[in-house]
């Protein structure tokens, strides 16, 4: 029963032509988009800052330090990687959620195992929550030994090199977000990449179909991240918003940029002077989205707490060191829920 259970992707039920939302994903009606405090991006504040990475942009670590400190994410473009990649990527993953789903299903992950590489549409182990109107293709990227190009699909012909290409790409560019960020803090550049360890980068591709009742879902749940920090990439779909100052602020897509989050072990080791960003994802009646996030962790047997330097009379510790697999593990089993996760490793002031 559970392996027919998990076969119905949200595509399916699309494709079926539903009118009707149905009950295991309609959300609470507190947490249903319509009701949310929603800020319009372009008013007077604006949206999440965009960050010039280029040579002609100056110095952005500082930009980057208000940008961690105000929002716990920003954009950044000018990113060095090869032109076109990002379209490239995008376009690969459009093309596997438009192909037959006798063809994705070759590929469908273990409905047993939260989180399991491949195509799935369930990535919680709760069997009671009220589902995300999504369905995903997860990467298990890095390290090396980890990865496994055969799990990937074989089609359009150079996904997997593709997909190779965009790990080694993003690696790069996180572990220079972190170094920024470190430097940011008053840190070595490589205090947080050495903090963090041997990195695990999964890479998700996100497809959220149009939904029949866009009101009363969420593509993906209010949630911060777990790990270091999210590199994500989007189409020209809206659909992200983080929460900033109790308001769902929309993250304008842009072609050319990469999303820059901020997860919850950045925060422990900043012991909160930077904040991870609760984000979701919104989704609509009329149009496909997809997103490509790139999740930058650590291994599950790594020790993460508070950089001592940052230890004050001014700022005590606030946050108690955590095994990254039991932080994992509480994740995945009691559901992310806005920042619940990380607040039961605050120490009572």
């Amino acid at each position: 029963m559970e392996a027919a259970t998990e076969t119905q992707r949200v595509q399916t039920l699309v494709e079926a032509g539903v009118a009707d939302l149905p009950p295991r994903y309609v959300q609470p009606p507190a947490l249903r988009p319509h009701l949310s405090r929603r800020r319009d991006a372009t008013a007077d504040c604006g949206g999440i800052p965009v960050i010039d990475l280029g040579p002609s942009g100056g110095n952005p670590v500082p930009a980057i330090g208000r940008a961690c400190r105000e929002w716990g994410a920003f954009q950044v473009v000018n990113l060095g990687v090869r032109p076109g990649l990002l379209e490239e990527v995008r376009a690969m993953g459009s093309s596997f959620f438009r192909a037959p789903m006798e063809a994705k299903l070759r590929f469908a992950c273990d409905p047993r195992s939260p989180a399991s590489e491949g195509y799935g549409s369930r990535m919680l182990a709760k069997d009671d929550g009220v589902l995300d109107w999504r369905d995903y293709f997860d990467h298990h990227a890095l390290p090396e030994s980890r990865r496994n190009p055969s799990r990937w699909p074989d089609f359009p012909s150079n996904y997997r090199d593709v997909v190779i290409e965009y790990s080694n790409n993003m690696k790069k560019l996180a572990q220079t977000l972190l170094c920024m960020i470190s430097q940011s803090l008053g840190l070595p550049p490589l205090y947080i990449e050495e903090a963090v360890g041997e990195v695990y980068q999964n890479i998700t591709i996100s497809y959220y179909p149009p939904c029949p009742q866009p009101d009363l879902a969420l593509g993906l749940q209010s949630h911060s991240d777990m790990g270091a920090i999210t590199l994500l990439i989007q189409d020209d779909v809206e659909g992200l918003e983080v929460l900033k100052d109790g308001e769902w602020v929309q993250v304008q897509p842009l072609s050319d940029a990469v999303v820059v989050i901020l997860a919850d072990q950045t925060e422990v080791i900043s012991n909160g002077e930077y904040k991870s960003a609760v984000h979701r994802a919104v989704v609509n009646a009329h149009h496909p989205r997809l997103s490509v996030a790139t999740f930058y962790d650590p291994c599950k047997t790594r020790k993460i707490y508070p950089a001592m330097q940052l230890i004050t009379e001014q700022s005590p510790l606030k946050y108690r060191e955590v095994l990254y697999g039991d932080y994992v593990s509480s994740w995945y089993s009691k559901g992310p829920e806005g920042k619940r996760n990380i607040d039961a490793l605050l120490i009572d002031q």
